[in-house]
């Protein structure tokens, strides 16, 4: 009698898969065997899908996860660096495909929500910075293996975590490269909320529910005013933060609002 055989994970190409929940769209970095490394291909692809969500008028916000219980992501794909890294022109393609995929998860108009489970190190741990918000499952760890990997961390990297973090938690996390679990990450302000192993996929939902529900234009003219305040000061465009406001504020779903809170029920918004 043969003895059972451990399962095996489905080999495919990597890709980041796009997937749509009532207004909410998914965008599942899908390469499990490789716990979620993100390839060149998957960097090159993360601003058509963000175009396409942004795009949507469905879409209210996105969430990015990883595949499978392992990993949120373990950063970029080492096995095709020879291929992909070899030689000035190639590290340079390479390196603008990342800070284009960064960057347009960073300034993508709608809320972007990182949910995390299990590894999120080195570039994964940046494209989970570049969200709005993250919520982890207890399991989470964190890392920027930087330090222990002879490589350097960019000035616009540093910059965008010292904005959010402060200067003495990213001084930890780059010149320590320790890893630091999901408590630790919430305590620190990594992350937003922090949902048991066992509970996680329904809190996590209703948190993500919770947000698709709420109304778009608000929501847009806070993501703006996010973006804005990343910026130096002198190249802020608050004025396209007001036009949202006062745009939100002659909106059909104002009076929507307004009724619901009056009646005691819910909201139904139509970005409008």
């Amino acid at each position: 009698m043969s003895s059972p055989q451990s399962p095996t994970i489905q080999q495919h190409s990597p890709r980041i898969r796009y997937e749509v929940e009532g207004a909410l769209a998914r965008l599942i970095i899908d390469q499990p065997q490789r716990m979620n490394a993100m390839a060149l291909t998957m960097w090159e692809s993360l601003p058509e899908l963000l175009a396409r969500a942004e795009q949507d008028p469905n879409i209210v916000c996105i969430s990015l996860e990883g595949e499978g219980e392992r990993a949120f992501c373990a950063g970029a794909d080492i096995s095709q660096f020879g291929d992909n890294r070899s030689g000035a022109d190639a590290v340079a393609h390479y390196d603008k495909a990342v800070e284009a995929g960064n960057r347009a998860l960073a300034e993508v108009s709608k809320p972007t929500i990182a949910v995390i489970r299990g590894i999120c190190f080195g570039g994964g741990f940046g494209l989970a910075m570049c969200c709005d918000l993250r919520i982890a499952r207890d399991d989470a760890c964190f890392r920027i293996p930087a330090a222990r990997l002879g490589l350097g961390y960019g000035f616009k990297g540093t910059e965008l975590l010292v904005r959010k973090l402060g200067m003495g938690p990213v001084a930890d996390l780059l010149l320590s490269a320790r890893i630091i679990g999901a408590d630790e990450a919430k305590s620190m302000g990594l992350v937003n909320a922090v949902f048991s192993h066992d509970t996680f996929a329904r809190e996590a939902a209703a948190y993500l529910a919770r947000i698709a529900a709420n109304a778009p234009i608000t929501l847009k003219a806070t993501k703006r005013a996010l973006i804005e305040l990343t910026r130096d000061e002198t190249a802020r465009d608050i004025s396209a933060v007001d036009a949202l406001v006062s745009q939100a504020f002659a909106s059909a779903d104002y009076l929507e609002g307004q009724a619901a809170f009056r009646y005691k029920r819910d909201p139904v918004f139509k970005g409008t």
